[in-house]
This record gives structure tokens, sequence and C-alpha cells, in this order.
């Protein structure tokens, strides 16, 4: 089979290192479709996405279109005449484009499917306390996440790692399985399975204010892992009250001390360098905490220009 067309879909860094493994592996990429620029920062100048920025620097062909149904992106669509579709960290595509392509589109997914389906599998597999998860890629059908699996592979996820961590992780074993994806596929060799049935599916929900928000009343280990599960973006948060001015900050690290003790959960115990909260069997350290209108920094820097009055408290 001679090389392949491809059309690569994507915005994110995440995106990025798997455009550059096909770039750099000499793969005929005809495309890159990604999100319009946006407004971004406090002059609001148009900002271009991580995948626009490397497919420009490679003189690559990058498409924008705001509607995916549109005529317009469609016609430029069909007259790079694509071969094959790539899709990594993109929007939903309409049927009319992923089934444009004689051999199809397919995803990359940073869960080994069907477990993690939906937006955000890399923070819930942390949140939820996995020691592993994975990456997958699959043929792109009607639904979400649902279509026949291509290769799958492992990665093992620390009791250190948080989302930023392992986003690297996945990010870097991803580029390399879309390679060997491409490669089964120029090679006729492709085998494909459906996605086995399971009552017990963990879902990848949005992350938004009201699931990011951290419970104090959980056991020390979950809010640990919540909290690294978080972190760097969009951060675990809660509200942090102190003679009676309630305001939230965000948490960004954090160790967990198992205990027994009498300290309702959600107190606050403070030295001159350590902040810590009382949870049900323990006590959660704080590590690295950012206020409103302040930048993030470690808990001894923070405690040295802020007086923890007691009694104060998180919730």
């Amino acid at each position: 089979m001679s090389k392949l067309k491809i059309v690569f879909y994507g915005t994110p860094d995440f995106a990025v290192a798997t455009l550059k493994a096909l770039v750099d592996s000499g793969k005929k990429v005809v495309g890159v479709v990604t999100a319009p620029d946006k407004p971004a920062g406090r002059g609001r100048s148009l900002k271009q996405s991580a995948v626009k920025e490397y497919a420009l620097s490679q003189n690559l062909n990058v498409l924008q279109p705001v509607n995916l149904k549109s005529e317009e992106f469609q016609s430029a669509l069909k007259a790079l005449q694509p071969d094959l579709q790539i899709v990594v960290a993109f929007r939903m595509l309409p049927e009319t484009v992923w089934k444009l392509p004689k051999w199809g589109t397919f995803n990359l997914h940073a869960s080994l499917l069907p477990q993690y389906r939906g937006a955000a599998p890399i923070n819930w597999a942390i949140i939820n306390g996995e020691t592993k998860t994975g990456i997958t890629t699959f043929f792109i059908d009607d639904k979400i996440d649902t279509g026949e699996i291509i290769v799958q592979k492992e990665v093992e996820i620390s009791e250190t790692d948080n989302a930023g961590t392992l986003h690297d992780k996945l990010m870097n074993a991803g580029s390399q399985l879309v390679l060997e994806t491409v490669k089964q596929i120029e090679g006729g060799k492709i085998i494909t399975q459906k996605q086995p049935l399971s009552k017990d599916l963990k879902t990848a929900y949005k992350l938004n204010p009201e699931n990011t928000k951290i419970d104090w009343s959980k056991s020390g280990k979950e809010i640990y892992n919540f909290i690294r599960g978080l972190s760097p973006y969009p951060a675990a948060w809660c509200y942090f009250n102190q003679d009676e001015n309630a305001i939230s900050i965000k948490i960004y690290k954090s160790s967990f001390e198992s205990s027994m003790h009498n300290d309702p959960s959600g107190t606050i115990l403070t030295t001159r360098k350590t902040m810590k909260v009382a949870v049900k069997d323990g006590y959660i350290h704080i590590e690295e905490i950012q206020f409103p209108g302040k930048k993030k920094m470690d808990i001894t820097s923070f405690l040295n220009g802020f007086e923890v009055k007691n009694p104060a408290e998180v919730y």
C-alpha cells in the first residue's frame, strides 16, 4: 500500500506529541484540523492552539472550522482526499466527516476502553485510586468512545503521579500507539474487536466547579487522590473560613497522615512551616496552595506571609 494521505484532528499539547510522531516518521499528513484561535490573557489577543503552532512550524495545511458541518469545511476536506483520519483530543465529528476516508477515522483515547469513556479520563483514573490505566486506539462510530478497538496499551499509575505527570506518560505512549496503529492499517493487517460489555463501567465526566470541590468528610486517601487527580489543572478547591470570612482556595499538592484524633473534619492546624487539615482517619498535609489573586506557592512560603488564626477551617 502506498503512503496513506492523513488528516489529523487535535488541539491541545496532548495531541502535539502524536502529530510530531507522524511527521517525524515520514507519514503523509495532508491536513491538520484544529480549533479556531481564541482570545486569551488580559489583552484578549488571539491565541493559537498548540497543534496549530506546531503544524505551522512544519508548513502543514491547517484548517480551523467553526462548524464541522459547514459546506465550506467539508468541501475543503474532500479536496484533500484523505485515506485515513486520526483524532486526538478534539471534539465529536459529524458522520459525514468521520465516514469520509476509505480507511476510516480512528481516535486515541487516554484510558483502557470501555472504562473511562468521556472528557476527563486521566483525572478520574487518579481520583478513583486506580493503579493502572492506559491508551486505546479505536475506530470512531456514531456514539462517544464506543467504536471497535484497534490497539491498547497499559500504563501504570504511581502513588505519587498527579494528572500532569500521568498526562505526559499517556501522551508519549499514545504517540507511539498511533504509529503502531497506522502501521497496521498500512500493512492491511488490521484486526479490531468490539468493546466488551460491562455493568461496572466508570465514566470520565467533564470537570466542573461542582465535581472538583473537596469533600472533607471523605477518607484521607480519597481526598489525597482527589487533589492529585486534579493537579495541576483545573485544581481541587474548597472554602477556607477564618473570622467568619469564607473564601475559595485551590490545593495543588498534599500528603496523607493516617492517625487517630478527636479533631472535627475540616479543622486547620498550623505550625510556622506546616498546615494540616483534620479528616476522619488522619490529617491531610497541605503542600501547595493558592489564594484568590495570589500565585500558587508552597505552604511554607504561604505561611510566611499569611497568618492563620485559630479557629480556622475548610469546607
